[in-house]
């Protein structure tokens, strides 16, 4: 399907873009293959395909988890600016 430069200039309008006729001319070809595209897969058989929501099945992808030993609190605690009690130690953040 191929796009009028009037047709353009109303989408450009309707997109609230002021583009100039180089810009047009530019974006003529260009939204007249998309259309050309989309033209090419309407004539896709797909009577025997159920309709979705994505084309692939979502599935989280993780590792099992697994029980480690932490790091000791010493080694935590030596980077912290401020600690107390064996706690980081931060500025109240709520009167």
């Amino acid at each position: 399907m191929k796009l009028s430069h009037e047709e353009v200039v109303h989408i450009a309008t309707l997109c609230r873009l002021g583009l100039s006729e180089e810009e047009l001319e530019k974006f003529q070809g260009q939204l007249s293959n998309i259309l050309e595209n989309f033209e090419i897969l309407q004539q896709v058989d797909t009577t025997d395909v159920p309709p979705t929501a994505y084309p692939i099945s979502l599935e989280n992808v993780v590792r099992e988890d697994e029980a480690a030993p932490s790091s000791p609190q010493g080694d935590i605690l030596a980077n912290a600016p401020r600690q107390e009690e064996g706690c980081f130690r931060v500025r109240a953040v709520l009167e």
